[in-house]
């Protein structure tokens, strides 16, 4: 098993190093990828400490982050989440929501399946033409942004856990769309006499570029004479949002009410942004309770020149319901957080998820 690890580290690796020069954090190239929405984070227990927690992260929502995490579900696990960008219908004219549902099933001894969709909704726009640029004068339309994704964790040893993912990124309107295709990969190693030490790496939105295709990309015109033709433009290869993440957490263990602080960052190097730094605070209760804090940190977030929205301050809590008294592994856990969004409204979200 141990030869397995070492492949599969080396496979990581070499995903890694291929796209070196995505990775120069180039300013430059800021808002020319395709499939962007594939960097939001839908799942509201990691939202909210800022996405910090990429060396522990455990569960369903770990497909986003760290999907080696995945290994830690224990038998099934199911997991709903809501996300209200931006204020939602009161921070946008339209509203953009999404809507998140996960399924995660133990299929080996120490594999887990898991599989999420991601829906994203932008309510509905006004359709706006060359002739007539005034915006309700033509109706509206509706876009819709889906990802799929198939992911596979594996246990190698009781301190390392690695897994993949297979994501399908669709977006459409009513005359075009695009599609594009991408890998995820993490590992997460766990040390110390309680496991309070945890290291974790993942590489996100691997792939080849993307194009959109469609009646849209066609214009009927006339010409002098009075007859009609058509151009047609040739749209454009776009990249994929290619990121790696390192993280790093630590678990402060204390008898008395079965308490935790753990204290988290991570560092992210996004091909198409520029780099960030997050850190974070979680503290849990007797496992029923977590608060949970963090802030992310990126180049000129304090000036007006924040080139993301959702940087500084993140909070959530998280409630662990028991319904078992036979079996702890079996509950219901209900999640909660908020992010900042300046100069645009905070981003709320809310969550679900049953374990049995």
């Amino acid at each position: 098993m141990k030869r397995v690890f070492r492949i599969f580290a080396v496979v990581v690796m070499l995903m890694a190093l291929a796209p070196q020069n995505a990775f120069a954090g180039n300013d430059n190239r800021r808002g020319t990828p395709g499939a962007s929405e594939l960097l939001i984070n839908p799942w509201t227990r990691s939202t909210g400490w800022a996405g910090v927690n990429i060396a522990n992260v455990r569960g369903l929502n770990s497909m986003f982050n760290n999907v080696a995490g995945l290994a830690f579900v224990e038998n099934i696990e199911v997991s709903y989440a809501n996300t209200l960008l931006y204020g939602g219908k009161n921070g946008l004219s339209s509203g953009a929501s999404i809507n998140t549902f996960g399924l995660g099933i133990r299929v080996f001894e120490s594999g887990v399946l898991g599989v999420y969709v991601m829906a994203l909704s932008f309510g509905e726009l006004p359709v706006t033409t060359y002739d007539s640029p005034d915006p309700g004068m033509n109706g509206t339309f509706a876009p819709s942004y889906m990802n799929i994704n198939v992911a596979y964790s594996h246990s190698f040893t009781n301190t390392i856990h690695g897994g993949v993912v297979f994501k399908l990124a669709t977006e459409t309107t009513d005359n075009v769309s695009g599609s594009g295709f991408a890998i995820d990969a993490g590992i997460q190693y766990v040390t110390g006499e309680n496991d309070e030490l945890k290291f974790g790496i993942s590489l996100k939105n691997w792939g080849p570029s993307m194009e959109f295709g469609g009646t849209g990309h066609s214009l009927t015109m006339i010409n002098n004479s009075g007859n009609n033709f058509t151009v047609e433009t040739r749209p454009a290869e776009m990249e994929l949002p290619t990121c790696l993440n390192i993280g790093i957490s630590y678990d402060f263990l204390f008898d008395k009410w079965d308490q935790r602080l753990t204290v988290a960052g991570k560092f992210t190097s996004n091909a198409f942004l520029r780099d960030e730094f997050a850190l974070g605070l979680e503290y849990g209760l007797m496992n029923i309770v977590q608060l949970r804090c963090g802030y992310l940190y990126q180049q000129d977030v304090f000036t007006d020149n924040a080139a993301t929205a959702n940087t500084g301050i993140a909070a959530g809590a998280s409630v662990d319901i028991p319904i078992s008294k036979k079996d702890s592994n079996v509950g219901l856990t209900l999640d909660y957080s908020y992010r900042t969004a300046s100069p645009l409204k905070g981003t709320h979200s809310i969550g679900a998820s049953f374990r049995f």
